[in-house]
């Protein structure tokens, strides 16, 4: 117990404390409120006596069963920057009173409450940041909870710079090796031309730490990344083995973007030990869960290539992932396949605005492109589907890969309806993958049953091709070992020969109508090896029936002489017995309950904040959080000062982040512009609209002036009639 101050004592302690105070500026002063902890061993009616004594309000003990009082003073100014000395100086007199202090206000925050980080670069983050419609709805996971913690992936790759300042406190040393060098520290090897930067950066993608002021934030930036250095020198099948199955209890997604060459011509795929390693992972990593492998679809669309020719984008194993451009066009150097199951962006155009992530030398890039860029921004969404919950299988995080994408606005003349109902394209799978959609459906999702498969040899006896070849087979997945209601994986293993390989397109038909291109014409294939027990697969029959007539189409697309002998035709079907098409998934409701007659939202069930026409969770870049109380009491997204690209009020001294060309001043929270830069805005803010109103602009400027007067009204009067 401690002993009681005297008044001369208590009063010297607040001298020095307020001459010791920090000045203004530097720290906020603390702020006295009229209220006391007091200590009263004689227990609640001495206490109360006491406090009527010397004009205070008790109001109760602090804690049950202890001698701490609630005291105050209801007339008294309630906030002070000084101590009320009056009051402080009666208590400390008292005999009674054995202990006492002041309180003062503290000032704490929910620490989950801003959902758009700080890092300086976020802006620059279109993908995730509200700028595009759609974009990969990340902040509604970020604003659910979810961002990685306790997830741990590795980045199958050149190395990373373990030491990024914006890769350091997330990096994870039990989830890398170097098995170039056979050591176990995963630093790249730095050379004139950057040429091992490619590792460093797709690490960035996903784990990149938010709010440090340092780039931009990995989609999951709690996740705990590694990184194994193996594409920095030969690489064998051992290599390849030994990578895919370091520490499998500990790492739990393995992210690769790489492959065999994307040359239009090649077909390869995974050795046996590599092909071993994907086994072993999917059945006893993660405590026999399955290890997560997420595969770059390929770059090889400027060679006509097929990521089906390539056997790991094609492995069962494995979760492919496509690309697409903002505005959704097919980027031109994108490969599809029928084993593509999902798509996230990798560049705004062709040539600018690419994605965001870290680079070597503890530098930053906004120059990241690719299907390198598309797989690392699938491997964050799928961690955070993983911290939702931690217990989904391998092949339920790919069910729920199938549900979470959309075909949205993604443009392809091959989109097309399975039997099931749902689109599904060459280029990108199922569609764009839905980071909201996917945590909120992996809280809920029942584990799927075990995987059943079942095989039909379809070919008896060596068949010519021709010009055309097509071979029907009926199926009956309904065994005790092997019955499949519903279909995941379908492969079609082949043996041909054939003049030029690069002609032939192969299709598979199911029982229910969909066609799956398995390969398309490759013509810089002039291979006439044909293939030699090669594997197809398609994701295209997802939930599909697999029972019926199943139906194989060769087709020469190239000179009429090309000849050719199909000596083997295998079909293996691989899904689960129960009826997945009736597990039914629907979007939360619209919770609007009020709107303007513009139709713009004005209430909101629940937490969430109208925003616009909608409710969410979160409030974008631009806007915060703030609680109207007028009848009700409503949740709205309102707009930041111009001056900040995040916020927590409307004042310009609310800043937390700030837009291009303004830095943040962290005493006054204020956005200020730098040096020598004027943003584009504030140009047109303070220049065209002195431009335009000259009586003779020149034809680039009026041309400006056009759009200027469209959008912030400065018009010339020839800009005006032009418009």
């Amino acid at each position: 117990m401690a002993a009681r101050p005297s008044p001369g004592l208590l009063l010297g302690l607040g001298l020095m404390v307020a001459s010791a105070a920090p000045s203004p500026g530097l720290t906020e002063h603390r702020v006295y409120l009229s209220s006391w902890a007091v200590q009263v061993v004689e227990g609640p009616l001495e206490a109360m006596g006491l406090a009527r004594r010397h004009g205070l309000l008790c109001l109760g003990q602090v804690m049950e069963g202890e001698p701490y009082y609630h005291f105050t003073h209801r007339g008294t100014r309630q906030r002070a920057l000084s101590r009320h000395w009056g009051w402080n100086m009666r208590l400390a007199r008292e005999p009674k009173v054995l202990w006492f202090e002041q309180q003062t206000l503290k000032r704490r925050t929910k620490r989950s409450a801003n959902v758009v980080p700080t890092d300086p670069w976020f802006h620059k983050q279109w993908y995730m940041n509200n700028d595009i419609s759609p974009d990969l709805n990340i902040l509604t996971a970020w604003s659910k909870g979810y961002t990685g913690l306790g997830v741990v992936l590795t980045i199958l790759d050149d190395g990373i710079e373990k030491d990024h300042p914006d890769l350091a406190a997330n990096y994870d040393p039990l989830a890398s090796y170097d098995f170039n060098s056979n050591d176990p520290d995963p630093q790249p090897r730095y050379d004139a031309r950057d040429e091992n930067r490619h590792g460093t950066r797709c690490a960035g993608v996903v784990a990149a730490a938010a709010n440090n002021r340092i780039c931009g934030a990995g989609v999951a930036y709690n996740a705990k990344v590694g990184g194994v250095r193996l594409l920095d020198g030969d690489v064998t099948d051992v290599e390849e083995a030994q990578a895919l199955s370091l520490r499998p209890q500990h790492i739990h997604i393995y992210s690769a973007s790489w492959g065999p060459q994307d040359d239009g011509s090649t077909v390869d795929g995974p050795g046996a030990l590599a092909t071993k390693a994907f086994y072993r992972g999917v059945t006893q990593g993660r405590g026999g869960l399955g290890s997560i492998f997420i595969w770059a679809s390929g770059n090889g669309g400027t060679n006509y290539d097929n990521c089906n020719c390539d056997g790991y984008a094609n492995s069962i194993h494995t979760l492919a992932v496509g690309s697409v451009l903002a505005g959704g066009r097919r980027p031109r150097y994108s490969e599809g396949c029928s084993a593509i199951l999902t798509t996230t962006y990798s560049s705004r155009t062709t040539s600018r605005e690419q994605i965001v992530t870290t680079d070597l030398h503890h530098g930053c890039t906004d120059k990241h492109m690719g299907s390198s860029a598309s797989t690392p921004l699938a491997t964050g969404i799928i961690a955070l589907a993983l911290e939702a919950n931690p217990a989904l299988t391998w092949r339920d995080l790919q069910h729920l890969v199938v549900r979470a994408s959309s075909p949205v606005s993604l443009r392809a003349e091959d989109w097309a309806v399975n039997g099931v109902g749902r689109q599904v394209s060459h280029y990108y799978g199922y569609g764009l993958l839905d980071a909201g959609r996917l945590v909120e459906m992996a809280k809920a999702w029942a584990g799927t049953r075990p995987q059943r498969s079942c095989s039909v040899k379809a070919l008896h006896a060596p068949r010519n091709i021709g010009s055309k070849l097509t071979i029907s087979t009926e199926v009956s997945c309904s065994g005790s070992s092997g019955r499949i209601r519903s279909l995941e994986h379908v492969q079609t293993q082949l043996s041909l020969s054939y003049s030029r390989r690069g002609d032939l397109e192969i299709a598979l038909t199911s029982p229910m109508g969909t066609t799956s291109t398995l390969v398309t014409v490759r013509p810089y294939d002039t291979s006439q090896q044909g293939y030699k027990d090669w594997t197809f697969m398609s994701t295209h029959f997802w939930d599909e029936n697999p029972n019926g007539t199943w139906t194989l189409r060769l087709e020469n697309k190239g000179d009429a002489f090309n000849t050719g002998l199909l000596t083997s035709f295998t079909l293996h079907l691989h899904g689960t017995e129960e009826e997945m098409s009736a597990r039914r998934w629907a979007a939360p409701p619209e919770r609007c309950l009020r709107r303007d007659p513009q139709g713009a939202c004005q209430e909101c069930g629940g937490s969430l904040y109208a925003h616009q026409r909608s409710c969410l969770s979160y409030c974008p870049p631009r806007y915060y959080g703030r609680i109207q109380r007028a009848a009700t009491t409503t949740r709205v997204c309102a707009s930041c000062h111009p001056s900040c690209y995040t916020c927590q009020g409307s004042s310009a001294n609310n800043c937390t982040s700030c837009p291009p060309a303004r830095t943040l001043d962290e005493v006054t929270h204020s956005c200020s512009p730098v040096p020598g830069s004027l943003p584009e805005e504030e140009m047109q803010r303070s220049l065209l609209p002195l431009i335009c109103r000259t009586l003779i602009p020149t034809a680039v400027i009026f041309t400006y002036c056009v759009a200027f007067c469209l959008t912030k009204g400065g018009c010339c009067p020839r800009a005006r009639r032009a418009v």
